[in-house]
């Protein structure tokens, strides 16, 4: 087959995958890979990425989606600011933003090869590890420009998640900024983000079987931290580390800084964790990935299951214990630590295992604003490339797979401590409108109605219960359980029917204020507990960390 290569500077409209329109100036070069590379001319007024992106406000995550929605796009790198302190309006040390490049390129999943299997990282055998450790050891000597280096792509999750890029488009407002964490975007965004962070590693050993290893926290088999990540003279070694959770200490999937968890009961509160995460009727697609995130929509919509609990239990357990919680514990610096990419691999993980859970349920959304979602990377040839979320539904499809491990908590169905509870029947607590909006620097109780209470409602109707209006300080780890009647308390044990779940996030370091929102499944709940008939039910807001930050707007029952 010849080559034709069309090399022209045109002005035109073009329409791509995600289906915008917009008219630039293009080079366009038909390459031997079949792939376009797509050479944009600087945009009119574009803003220099030293500049600081300021003006986002104190408060964000409030606004809802439009009316008319658009999916979010690859941010324009030209235009990446340095985060701002939103309480200070001061700009932090830290530059996130990734070298610029003149071309990029629609990416096109390889169809050739086999697939690269993600071992269990406690079941991988030292030669594995040696592996690993020197594919890093040569990231890390990369030039400092390259954006392959070790701490460039650290920053790749930086400045996604620190708010430095503008949405684009910006849906007529400036002031938006992108944030992939907290809403349906988090799953697929950091798939991809593990995709090429395995591919450069790979292509620099020159081993294209390589595959990232994924720390099995879920399974009490590998909830040790691994102990190639605790040898200081490995390139694996971080010292930014509580040096309290170190091996032989568990991960602690329901953390609390202020009060940890009791290690005689760790391994049952994980379990626990992992099955309400995982298994305990996230029917609704939302609850699992996260609230729908579009241009024109302020961040943090609201996280899904995973997101908001072993996900960030994980990251603030690993990193220091201090309020910034370098480096695990803090978006900023999060992937400065390898033990990032190991923790993520096992989220990832996750999300195919809860795929394959589902059966002949939908598995993803079928929304145009979801799958056309764009974002960019550089990859392992250190070429900036667009990707779709459409095209990273299917680990397989991408050429990797996990390997089998044990799910002790699918099974783990929660016992309730005490059935057909009267609590909310009676005169103790006060009506949920009588007692929000609410600060949490204390156990908070009210009493919620029920819409309705048969039965009689659709086979794949999920009953859920909303916590709105949840406003928190973002530069610092905040957390806290719901229970349902449960009138202990210390409400502190997690392996039982009423514990509902939790909300908690990751410090950022561009601190302001969050609001955002959680729905907890209640169907499956209700039946363990025997309280399917009740009219009312006693919804318990238990603070574990920063209640005194915390605010709560309401508490509300739906049916979805």
């Amino acid at each position: 087959m010849s080559l034709i290569t069309l090399s022209s500077s045109i002005t035109f409209t073009i329409t791509n995958h995600s289906r915008h329109t917009r008219t630039q100036s293009l080079t366009v070069r038909c390459t031997d890979d079949n792939q376009y590379n797509i050479q944009t001319s600087p945009a009119a007024g574009q803003v220099d990425r030293r500049h600081l992106l300021m003006g986002i406000g104190g408060l964000y995550g409030a606004a809802a989606a439009p009316a008319s929605a658009t999916p979010i796009t690859a941010p324009d790198f030209s235009k990446c600011g340095v985060a701002t302190n939103l309480n200070t309006s001061q700009p932090l040390k830290d530059n996130c933003c990734p070298p610029l490049s003149s071309e990029i390129i629609d990416y096109k999943l390889p169809t050739a090869g086999g697939l690269r299997l993600r071992p269990a990282a406690h079941l991988a055998g030292k030669e594995y590890w040696a592996k690993y450790a020197k594919a890093v050891e040569l990231m890390k000597a990369l030039p400092a420009d390259d954006p392959r280096n070790f701490m460039q792509q650290a920053n790749v999750h930086c400045a996604y998640c620190n708010l430095t890029y503008p949405q684009t488009p910006a849906a007529g407002d400036s002031d938006l900024k992108l944030q992939i964490h907290n809403c349906w975007h988090f799953f697929p965004w950091h798939r991809w983000y593990l995709y090429f962070y395995e591919r450069i590693l790979s292509k620099l050993i020159d081993d294209p079987s390589f595959a990232l290893p994924f720390w099995n926290w879920d399974n009490p088999d590998g909830v040790v931290l691994p102990e190639a990540f605790v040898e200081k003279n490995s390139p694996l070694y971080n010292p930014r580390r509580n040096p309290e959770h170190l091996p032989p200490a568990m991960a602690d999937l329901a953390y609390s800084s202020s009060k940890p968890t009791n290690p005689k009961k760790v391994i049952k509160n994980n379990l626990s964790v992992m099955h309400r995460e995982m298994v305990r009727r996230v029917w609704r697609l939302q609850d699992f990935y996260g609230a729908k995130y579009v241009a024109g929509s302020s961040p943090d919509p609201g996280p899904g299951a995973v997101e908001r609990g072993s996900h960030i239990a994980l990251h603030v357990w690993v990193g220091e214990n201090t309020t910034g919680g370098e480096d695990m514990g803090n978006f900023y610096s999060t992937a400065r630590d390898s033990v990032f990419f190991s923790h993520h691999a096992n989220v990832d993980r996750l999300w195919t295992v809860w795929r394959g859970l589902r059966g002949t349920k939908k598995k993803e959304f079928t929304d145009s604003d979801w799958l056309d979602a764009e974002f960019q990377f550089y990859d392992e040839h250190a070429r900036l490339v667009r990707v779709r979320v459409a095209d990273a539904l299917e680990n397989e499809r991408m050429g990797y797979a996990y390997q089998e491990v044990d799910l002790p908590w699918l099974k783990n169905r929660l016992l309730a401590r005490k059935k057909k509870s009267k609590a909310a029947a009676g005169a103790a607590y006060r009506a949920g409108e009588k007692v929000f909006p609410a600060k949490l620097d204390k156990v908070v109780r009210a009493v919620v109605k029920r819409p309705k209470k048969s039965r009689e409602k659709e086979e794949e109707e999920e009953e859920l219960l909303v916590i709105e209006g949840i406003e928190a300080d973002t530069g610092r780890f905040v957390k806290f359980d719901v229970f349902v009647n449960d009138e202990e308390e210390a409400a502190g044990d997690l392996d039982k029917a009423e514990y509902a779940g939790c909300y908690s996030h990751v410090p950022h370091r561009n601190s302001g204020r969050i609001k955002t929102m959680i729905r907890l499944g209640l169907s499956e709940l209700l039946e363990d507990l025997e309280a399917e008939e009740d009219d009312k039910i006693l919804v318990s807001l238990v603070p574990r960390d920063g209640g005194e930050d915390i605010t709560i707007g309401g508490v509300k029952i739906v049916y979805d």
